[in-house]
């Protein structure tokens, strides 16, 4: 059975290899992903929600620069990279089609290991940060938001 901070290693490998079947290797039947896009349980809806950014960011590619791997959960800092060439669900269920433009973003993400196997993740990241560098703006409104 991996070590947590192996697993993570593993998942990683995965990730940036975008090999689907390899990294749901890596969560359990029931686990549970959380990130400013939403919530993603089960093993099925995390594969969904990985294909949705390697659709929309062929190039997607995490890269660690802090880790802190004693105890429970299992820490990482990254930088992610990619460029935006395919269709992005944004929030309210919109899908923004490729811009082209590079993104390089800052995430943190904490996961949560039992017998061998992701049961939690929790990504964050900017949303504002992502939106911004491809050249979505922000609108003033003339009315509260109800």
């Amino acid at each position: 059975m991996p070590e947590p901070w192996e697993l993570k290693d593993r998942l990683t490998e995965a990730i940036n290899a975008h090999d689907l079947y390899q990294l749901l290797q890596y969560y359990s039947p029931d686990a549970v992903l959380i990130s400013p896009m939403g919530m993603a349980e089960g093993q099925e809806q995390i594969a969904w929600f990985y294909e949705q950014f390697f659709k929309a960011f062929p190039d997607f590619h995490k890269t660690a620069w802090l880790e802190v791997a004693d105890g429970d959960p299992v820490v990482t800092e990254w930088t992610v990279t990619g460029t935006h060439m395919g269709p992005l669900l944004i929030p309210g269920g919109r899908e923004v089609e490729g811009t082209g433009r590079r993104i390089t973003i800052r995430a943190s993400c904490a996961y949560h290991v039992a017998n061998g196997v992701i049961i939690a993740q929790r990504e964050y990241y900017d949303q504002l940060e992502l939106y911004s560098q491809l050249g979505f703006g922000l609108i003033e409104l003339d009315r509260p938001i109800a």
